[in-house]
């Protein structure tokens, strides 16, 4: 085994050139921006919002507060007129991505970390550079991952949409296996 101390370095590289390469996917990239689409009355459907005046949080149109409304003919009227929709309504305000940044680099460093456990109680020092890599890279591509699948199977995400985000797990757990086995205690 490996003390998870002996790790630092792996741990943070990784998550570093995982931030970036996120950035690049992003802001180069942008694969990732034909996923969403803004309503033909925009305007209209922000006013209503507004009008309601909610907190921030998670909504569902239509709400039902218990799975036995659901069978109401109300319920079903308000379900086969549609639309059902998922909406997050976020702080007003003007955009500060920072916050963000911040949080997902953090996001990065704990992935990092759970895959440096993974690998520090299965592997020796000095262990090969694969076998470090399959470690390392499958805990990282299952965390950064296959948390968007069920969203897909429960909230109607498009598929699209996850198999691009398993795209992008699929490099980070690369990144962050090739960054383990590079520099992986020696002795």
């Amino acid at each position: 085994m490996v003390a998870l101390v002996e790790l630092w370095a792996p741990i943070l590289v990784s998550a570093f050139l995982v931030f970036v390469a996120s950035s690049v996917i992003h802001m180069a990239l942008k694969y990732h921006n034909k996923e969403y689409r803004g309503f033909s009355n925009e305007d209209e459907v922000r006013a209503a919002i507004r009008k309601g005046n909610p907190a921030p949080g998670l909504y569902f149109v239509p709400y039902f507060a218990d799975m036995k409304e659901c069978s109401t003919p109300e319920a079903e009227r308000k379900l086969t007129e549609g639309p059902i929709a998922h909406v997050t309504v976020s702080p007003s305000g003007k955009m500060n991505m920072g916050p963000q940044l911040i949080q997902w680099f953090i996001f990065a460093v704990v992935v990092s970390v759970i895959s440096a456990y993974m690998a520090s109680r299965t592997l020796a020092p000095s262990t090969e550079y694969l076998a470090v890599f399959r470690i390392a890279g499958c805990t990282a591509f299952l965390a950064y991952g296959f948390a968007y699948i069920p969203t897909t199977i429960w909230f109607k995400r498009p598929w699209s949409a996850t198999l691009k985000d398993l795209f992008d797990a699929l490099v980070y757990g690369l990144i962050t296996g090739g960054t383990f086995g590079w520099l992986w205690p020696r002795g």
